[in-house]
């Protein structure tokens, strides 16, 4: 199975991307100079960046993109949902001067790391795993998960701020976050038919079904428009930030929307599936199915405020008009 797959099944997140790529990156770019020291509060304690960050690896999921959209340029990044070249989606696309060193996601390639000679490491959003984190902050102040980011739990608002306060940008990251709102709040306005709507966001994978609970980038984007997360999944919200279904019990998926993402696997494979067509919602045309790795499913995947902004301009529509059926 791809990291692709993994990523959104362990989510079921669990996989890993590697790469070839050796030897110090002599790129990277950095914003307009910080205020430091800079503090930023993580599960491991507050950590104090001393100066100016110059050598920035962003391994964490959305990091490298969060950096960006701040105007600074990692020389090391995590491709999380394997993009390939920069690392980054369509929304990133040329924000890059020169492509970063790539670093594998789940099990963090540390010479690699180390070679880059950083000085800030940021991992935001990851599993939360305090062995990752001892290892990394051998090499340089680290970045690590919030206070119950555990596991991937981190929206992009909160990785947004945590990465412009370890840049020294905290005013760039409150305006960035604030840009961001004020697309969602326009957009609510536009769609005052999603406020209360009930939905599920699902996926498919090789092992089956499943949804997507509250904490949830895709979620969090979902309740952010209005709508209401399904009460049948949020009973049994599972490990992590998804919760399995079995095929006996799909018709829980149900609810005025229902968003299908298939990962790994083609969307025929819930499209074609007749259980999956007799769910009410399906049967009156109310769902939205992604293909699979399309750049409309890894926006939506990301949470990022490059990626969201682009989800807002591109699924929004989709979402509005299947609500009309």
């Amino acid at each position: 199975m791809t990291a692709v797959a993994l990523v959104g099944a362990l989510a079921v997140l669990t996989g890993c991307s590697s790469s070839s790529d050796a030897g110090k990156n002599e790129g990277g770019k950095v914003a307009i100079k910080g205020q430091f020291p800079a503090k930023v509060s993580t599960k491991f304690g507050e950590i104090t960046i001393k100066e100016q960050p110059k050598r920035v690896v962003a391994l964490g999921w959305g990091d490298a993109e969060t950096v960006l959209a701040l105007g600074t340029q990692p020389v090391g990044a995590s491709d999380w949902l394997e993009f390939g070249g920069e690392g980054v989606g369509p929304w990133a696309k040329g924000m890059y001067d020169q492509a970063p060193q790539k670093i594998a996601t789940m099990e963090p390639e540390f010479e690699k790391i180390a070679a880059l000679q950083p000085d800030l490491i940021l991992d935001t959003r990851s599993s939360g795993d305090q062995k990752r984190y001892d290892n990394l902050s051998k090499i340089a102040p680290t970045i690590g998960v919030p206070e119950g980011g555990d596991a991937y739990r981190i929206n992009w608002e909160q990785q947004t701020t945590m990465v412009a306060d370890a840049l020294g940008l905290h005013s760039e990251g409150q305006k960035l976050v604030k840009k961001t709102e004020d697309k969602f709040a326009a957009t609510r306005k536009a769609h005052p038919e999603f406020a209360g709507k009930t939905v599920t966001s699902a996926s498919i994978t090789s092992e089956g079904y499943g949804a997507y609970v509250h904490g949830s980038g895709r979620v969090d984007f979902l309740e952010r428009l209005g709508f209401k997360n399904n009460p049948e999944i949020e009973k049994n919200p599972g490990a992590n930030f998804f919760t399995p279904v079995s095929h006996e019990n799909v018709g829980m998926l149900d609810a005025d929307l229902l968003v299908m993402g298939p990962i790994g696997v083609p969307s025929s494979k819930a499209t074609k599936d007749p259980i999956y067509r007799e769910i009410p919602a399906v049967k009156q045309g109310r769902d939205v199915v992604f293909e699979p790795e399309s750049a409309l499913s890894l926006a939506f995947a990301t949470d990022s405020p490059l990626a969201v902004s682009y989800a807002l301009d591109k699924i929004v529509p989709m979402l509005g008009d299947a609500l009309k059926r």
